[in-house]
């Protein structure tokens, strides 16, 4: 078994798509983070890590980091090429600040980094990845959906901060990157009530695909079907633009979110793990 890095983006994507795109919904993060590189460089301005690792030239697995952010790996079934991707981190002397993936190549990870870099571990966030292939009938939240304008850059602003700090507060990038880039990208859209009362993010990133989230609604507008509505309203607009599908993760610690989004049309594909190290400093 090989590993081979890439330091040309169009190169690894080249590589890489046919694989990823066998498993669309288990790599859809990996298919979108590879778009956004391709095309959106300026995103991501650290160098990021790519890497596959291959056996008799048939790609097994595949790596991406994008600093600051977590190592997202691939589906695969050779444990064995997890390992080697941890001892290529390892051996280079990379920062890895946790691992996301689906949950036994995220687990596979976990241990071998443990074993090498001395690290512990915790789990963060156990999601599920969903699918979307039509838009279910439901009730409509009185609004509608609209693109986000740079006149909206103050509130999704405090929008998104608030959102990292509830959901991912391990994320790693600040707030106003990620409005940056959205607007950017013109991939944010607000569900408007009188007043903007909720957010969703969503972008064709895969071939023929779309990506879902995040999406936030602050405390006081829920329980009002604002969040339901601005989903159901952007992924069929996804849909009806040419996409065959859209993907999401939920927390399988919100039960509220998994309800909204199966009576919406999403169905539950596979399950997957976000693991945080913890630095020796803060072991001690």
């Amino acid at each position: 078994m090989q590993l081979h890095r890439f330091d040309d983006i169009k190169e690894f994507c080249d590589r890489t798509g046919a694989y990823l795109l066998q498993y669309e919904a288990q790599h859809n993060l990996l298919l979108g983070l590879s778009h956004t590189l391709l095309h959106h460089p300026d995103r991501y301005p650290n160098l990021p890590y790519l890497a596959i690792a291959e056996i008799k030239g048939e790609i097994v697995a595949v790596a991406i980091r994008t600093p600051p952010h977590k190592l997202v790996l691939s589906r695969t079934i050779e444990p064995a090429a997890v390992e080697l991707i941890a001892n290529d981190l390892y051996n280079h002397q990379e920062t890895v600040p946790g691992v996301s993936a689906l949950v036994a190549e995220a687990q596979t990870f976990v241990k071998a980094w443990q074993t090498l870099a001395g690290q512990s571990h915790q789990l963060t966030i156990q999601m599920r990845i969903h699918q979307l292939t039509e838009v279910q009938p439901v009730a409509t939240a009185k609004g509608f959906l609209r693109p986000a304008t740079q006149d909206d850059r103050p509130l999704l602003l405090e929008w998104f901060q608030d959102f990292v700090d509830e959901a991912i507060p391990s994320f790693g990038e600040d707030a106003e990157r990620l409005v940056e880039g959205s607007l950017k990208t013109q991939s944010v859209y607000l569900w408007e009530d009188g007043v903007p009362v909720s957010f969703a993010c969503g972008s064709k990133s895969l071939p023929s695909a779309a990506r879902i989230g995040p999406v936030y609604t602050p405390p006081e507008y829920r329980r009002k079907g604002y969040a339901t509505a601005c989903v159901a309203a952007l992924s069929q607009q996804l849909l009806k633009r040419g996409c065959h599908s859209c993907f999401l993760f939920t927390d399988l610690a919100n039960p509220t979110s998994n309800y909204i989004y199966q009576a919406i049309g999403y169905r539950p594909i596979c399950d997957w793990h976000d693991y945080s190290f913890i630095s020796k400093t803060e072991q001690s």
